[in-house]
């Protein structure tokens, strides 16, 4: 896999950093994608002595032209795009239904969605025309794609939507061996997770610690999404913390 170009979005911190370690491991020309550029600096401050400088590109997902931006820079210094992992997005508030904030729900939307479209169709443009054709997506899900907690209708929504997003993607992206597929990813040790061991709401209404994995798992995922042959694809993968009460919830 040395030499390959990825995306990676959200690469400031969690799991967008350890996905980022990861790669540059394993040789990947890296451009890391996030809102602070002293953030993504400091991901790549932590590479290994032995792997390749990064481009560091301060985007703001949300901005169709801070995405557009991204891309002619990295097509201008690599050349092409073999791996996006988008991965970008935002949890928003612990809140009812009724209580959801206009704007609240919109930031949400507006990052979770929106601008994995919005990276996901920059690289549709790219990689539709780029010689060899092709390359691979992996979109960032969530087990609440499956069974939400309560609480999280403008999260939960995102994640609903972002398994269309990545169904139609796959189906688009067929004929010019762009390949796309979904993570899925539950109790993950981020800085996220710190309140799963003070506890979160459960679906009877009470409140509950949860167990987490290791964020190296979903580094290791990742690669090894992104290291089948292309006549293959994992197109959706759950990974998550043995214990967590997911199965079963709600």
């Amino acid at each position: 896999m040395s030499g390959r170009i990825a995306i990676i979005t959200g690469a400031g911190s969690g799991i967008g950093r350890a996905t980022a370690l990861k790669l540059a491991e394993k040789g990947y020309r890296l451009v890391l994608v996030g809102n602070e550029i002293a953030a993504l600096e400091e991901t790549a401050g932590r590479f290994p002595e032995r792997a390749l400088e990064p481009l560091c590109v301060e985007t703001d997902v949300t901005s169709s032209a801070s995405v557009d931006a991204m891309f002619r820079k990295t097509v201008g210094e690599f050349g092409r795009v073999d791996l996006l992992f988008n991965n970008a997005g935002i949890s928003g508030a612990s809140t009812p239904i009724e209580e959801v904030r206009t704007e609240d729900w919109r930031a949400v939307i507006d990052v979770n969605l929106t601008g994995a479209f919005l990276c996901l169709r920059g690289a549709f443009g790219v990689m539709k025309t780029q010689t060899p054709i092709g390359g691979r997506i992996i979109n960032n899900g969530s087990v609440s794609a499956h069974s939400p907690r309560p609480f999280s209708v403008a999260y939960t929504a995102s994640k609903h939507a972002m398994t269309g997003l990545t169904k139609s993607a796959s189906l688009e992206g067929r004929a010019f061996n762009i390949v796309c597929s979904q993570i899925d990813l539950g109790n993950v040790s981020t800085d996220w997770s710190t309140k799963m061991a003070t506890g979160v709401p459960q679906a009877d209404g009470s409140v509950a610690s949860e167990p987490v994995m290791n964020i190296d798992n979903v580094a290791e995922a990742i690669y090894f999404m992104d290291s089948l042959p292309m006549e293959a694809n994992v197109q959706f993968m759950t990974l998550m913390a043995s214990g967590m009460p997911f199965i079963g919830r709600g």
